[in-house]
């Protein structure tokens, strides 16, 4: 029995979001420089983007560049900038060919130009497709995000558009990068770390967690499966309790 007949996929969480972490450490293992690490960890993007399409899965996100990724050497950002525009242009067809819709969240002021362009124009182009809808978190952060929702905020409750008196969850979410898109059910983090990295705090409050040792260019096809089988071995409550849930 293949791990993918073990799969419901009546069940299917609907949003999975992945911290893609192990690059650099993959490339150290092999005597390599942290780039080439980076250029593999390409490979297994496509990999997971192609299983959770085949799945069925509606909303996959990928944490590609975190702001505090931008403290790094500036050879490696430029080279993480070069290896994203290159694979934007090596993966619209394939988007494409595979009804993916391209979606981004983050401080895309702070992108160079070329990569800007090249992101926005993929997005165009793939906003007709109506599978997975693919999300990559570039030059983001949770606290960011945050913040520039409570100035949004700020604003119109200075103009007059919104009484602070009537903000709630639901309408707090509509200043988000993320609006319009459900919060994830399952997140994912590469590479034996157990945290999640200024990684949609407010989104992931009800997310189920699942941590693996495996590096990302190493994480593949199966690997993805046995984080959604774990996934759906699991009781989610919400607050309520275990009898509730099972009276469903």
């Amino acid at each position: 029995m293949q791990l993918r007949d073990e799969i419901d996929c009546t069940r299917l969480p609907s949003h999975v979001a992945i911290i893609m972490d192990g690059n650099g450490r993959w490339a150290r293992q092999r005597g390599l420089d942290r780039i080439f690490g980076h250029q593999q960890g390409v490979n297994a993007v496509r990999e997971i983007i192609e299983t959770a399409a085949e799945l069925g899965i509606r909303f996959l996100t990928l944490y590609a560049f975190s702001n505090e990724n931008w403290r790094r050497p500036d050879e490696e950002v430029s080279a993480l900038m070069g290896i994203m525009v290159q694979s934007l242009s090596n993966e619209t067809d394939t988007l494409l060919k595979n009804n993916i819709r391209l979606k981004a969240i983050g401080d895309m002021e702070r992108l160079s130009n070329d990569v800007r362009e090249r992101l926005l124009e993929t997005i165009e182009l793939t906003s007709v497709s109506t599978g997975l809808n693919l999300i990559i978190a570039l030059s983001y952060s949770s606290r960011w995000e945050i913040a520039m929702a409570a100035r949004k905020i700020s604003t119109d409750v200075k103009e007059g558009i919104l009484n602070p008196l009537t903000i709630t969850e639901e309408n707090f979410e509509r200043y988000l990068t993320t609006v319009g898109i459900p919060d994830p059910e399952l997140m994912i983090r590469t590479s034996g770390e157990l945290r999640i990295s200024n990684f949609l705090l407010w989104q992931a409050a009800y997310a189920e967690f699942y941590f693996t040792d495996t590096l990302w260019p190493d994480f593949g096809k199966d690997d993805f499966y046995n984080a959604i089988i774990d996934f759906q071995k699991r009781e989610r409550r919400f607050g309520k309790t275990s009898e509730q849930v099972s009276e469903k």
